[in-house]
């Protein structure tokens, strides 16, 4: 897992980031991923979808919440992820059929609701705006189906950033671009020794304490320091 600092959100400082790279990009709505080159297919986060829902039903009294139209797009994106609860175990390539097989039902039939909604509900509405955002999104939303090793929302990815966000207003070294560079490369490091397995303090601590050494004598030090090379004693014990 890799963060980078970049002092705004334009959408030429993730085009810089992603230089090279080739094939699928989990991402929230943000327009600036949808300006990417071709090569980089972006898949939409349900959980965004399913918020919005939310956000529209949340303004209602409370015994007018379960008879709302708003209802019935949070319970079409319920579906979908109690049904990937369902395919979590299987293969991708299991997945994948399952999904055609078993979710995408449930999209058209979300769709076409979203269609036939639409032309009866205030688009500046909260429900129309819900609306509006999943129809916007659908290419994006759907695109989960092509590959059984996509996931149906970016959940995994905010969950990681999450910590750092709720703690930036403690950390007065990030109160410069040179801070918040650090850090992302510290973040980096944790999080990806994380998603390996790795305790990220004794990982941490045999990256630094063999770098200095490597980088003298072996070019291809920093692949050295790879998770996949790290010692055992680096694993998380098991419980």
């Amino acid at each position: 897992m890799l963060y980078e600092y970049q002092p705004t959100r334009k959408a030429e400082h993730a085009e810089a980031f992603l230089k090279g790279f080739s094939g699928w990009l989990h991402a929230d709505g943000y327009q600036g991923y949808h300006k990417l080159p071709g090569n980089i297919r972006v898949v939409g986060c349900w959980a965004h979808a399913r918020r919005k829902f939310d956000e529209a039903m949340s303004i209602l009294p409370q015994e007018k919440r379960k008879d709302a139209p708003a209802a019935v797009g949070e319970w079409y994106c319920s579906q979908l992820f109690k049904l990937e609860q369902a395919l979590a175990e299987l293969t991708p390539e299991e997945r994948h059929e399952k999904r055609l097989e078993q979710e995408k039902p449930v999209l058209d039939a979300l769709l076409s609701w979203a269609n036939e909604m639409q032309a009866k509900t205030a688009p500046k509405s909260a429900l129309g705006k819900a609306i509006h955002y999943l129809r916007e999104q659908w290419p994006y939303l759907t695109r989960y189906l092509e590959d059984g090793r996509l996931e149906l929302s970016n959940n995994r990815a905010e969950r990681s950033i999450k910590p750092f966000v709720m703690g930036r207003k403690n950390w007065l070294f990030s109160n410069t671009p040179g801070g918040a560079q650090a850090s992302s490369v510290i973040y980096s490091l944790i999080e990806t020794a994380k998603e390996n397995g790795l305790d990220p303090y004794r990982y941490l601590l045999w990256v630094l304490q063999n770098a200095p050494q490597l980088s003298e004598t072996n070019k291809a030090w920093a692949e050295k320091l790879l998770p996949a090379n790290a010692p055992e004693e680096c694993y998380m014990p098991h419980k």
